[in-house]
């Protein structure tokens, strides 16, 4: 699977990857070695995420992801 960056705000793109995997978000912040809190503050947009996270998502579930620079 590829997953833009650019396509959706912070807390949209973890909740549509997780949502992929068909995980609850206690499983999903299971494999990532997250709380279930942490899961939900990022899907709120209430707590950031960073690059290491979205290296975790990309190895654990096969998803190149992919952030594209819009200026030009």
């Amino acid at each position: 699977m590829k997953v833009k960056l650019n396509d959706y705000d912070a807390g949209t793109f973890i909740k549509v990857i997780r949502e992929w995997t068909g995980l609850t978000q206690k499983e999903f912040a299971k494999v990532l070695g997250r709380s279930q809190r942490q899961i939900q503050g990022y899907e709120a947009g209430t707590t950031t995420y960073n690059i290491k996270t979205l290296e975790k998502i990309s190895k654990e579930f096969n998803i190149a992801i992919i952030a594209e620079n819009n200026k030009k």
